[in-house]
């Protein structure tokens, strides 16, 4: 009887749920209000959450030999370097505590937007070439929220374009620009393999001529609509590719892939144009104006839900 009660008290206890947000990057900011936000909507019947941050000098602060005595599990809700390049999660392979979404590999795999571009090409997706004729798209190749991407359509604009894009990586990359509609598509995977895509939303732009900083972080700077406006062979490959992506990759909890779908004018009947992967996000935004939350709750799932999913795949995986 009294191995029950134990048992049954151990079942009600919280999980202590440690939140991190911050880091040394560029999307600094971002991931504190996506820290934030994990920490608001969190289910305080199954949770006890804890804000804890990383400095823009890369001071955490909460040291690391402490973590483990205050938390079951860390939810990274760190955007760019040291969240999702595989930093924070190599620390906490090495102190063996349980943490949101994919591993190093996988991290540092889909931060690289060349190699990740590798993966994508060898597994069989279209994706952007490396090309020297006009537009062109020139980013930073491992950066994330679309900070110091440019389009060029003129030769004497891209030595301008690439120290822009140089102010936030010394790795910059320049590649053909697809005109079509942007889209983009979240994964869930519940830790054991078990992978659901979500409704894919459609982007427009309301600030610029793509989903720029700007577009994807000031209320009202793009419309966002899921599922997307497009034929349903187009949805279904949309979310075929994602899954894809996300496998290649080797990615876990979930993700988030932007694509580009290029439908020229005139095509033969049954021709439905071309899908190029552009990058793959492992840890997407969760912010009021982040995509996955939102095509989240098209597909039926609420935000505690969602966070329900990524810890349960976190603990699953471990």
């Amino acid at each position: 009887m009294l191995f029950r009660k134990n048992h049954r008290f151990k079942d009600m206890k919280k999980l202590r749920v440690l939140i991190l947000g911050g880091g040394p990057s560029s999307e600094h900011e971002i991931s504190l209000k996506t820290a934030k936000m994990v920490h608001k909507h969190l289910d305080r019947k199954k949770y006890q959450p804890m804000l804890a941050s990383i400095s823009r000098k890369g001071r955490w602060e909460l040291p690391i030999s402490k973590i483990k005595s205050v938390a079951d599990v860390v939810f990274i809700a760190m955007h760019g370097e040291f969240g999702e390049d595989g930093t924070v999660q190599k620390i906490l392979d090495d102190i063996k505590l349980p943490y949101t979404g994919s591993g190093f590999r996988a991290s540092a795999l889909g931060m690289d937007k060349i190699r990740s571009r590798q993966i994508f090409k060898s597994a069989g997706m279209a994706v952007p070439k490396f090309i020297d004729s006009f537009p062109v798209v020139v980013k930073p190749s491992d950066r994330g929220s679309s900070v110091g991407v440019s389009i060029v359509k003129k030769r004497e604009d891209l030595n301008a374009a690439i120290k822009n894009a140089k102010k936030y990586s010394k790795n910059v990359m320049v590649e053909e620009f697809v005109h079509g509609a942007e889209l983009t598509c979240g994964v869930l995977d519940d830790g054991k393999n078990n992978l659901t895509p979500l409704l894919p939303t459609e982007i427009v732009p309301k600030m610029g001529e793509f989903f720029d900083y700007a577009s994807k972080y000031t209320e009202s700077g793009s419309e966002e609509i899921t599922p997307a406006r497009v034929p349903p062979e187009i949805l279904k490959e949309c979310q075929d590719i994602a899954l894809r992506a996300h496998i290649a990759v080797g990615c876990s909890g979930f993700s988030r892939t932007d694509m580009i779908w290029s439908k020229l004018d005139g095509l033969p009947r049954g021709k439905t144009g071309k899908i190029y992967v552009l990058e793959i996000n492992t840890i997407p935004g969760l912010t009021r104006q982040s995509l996955l939350p939102k095509a989240a709750a098209a597909s039926g799932i609420s935000f505690p839900k969602l966070l329900d999913h990524i810890i349960k795949s976190a603990l699953r995986k471990n």
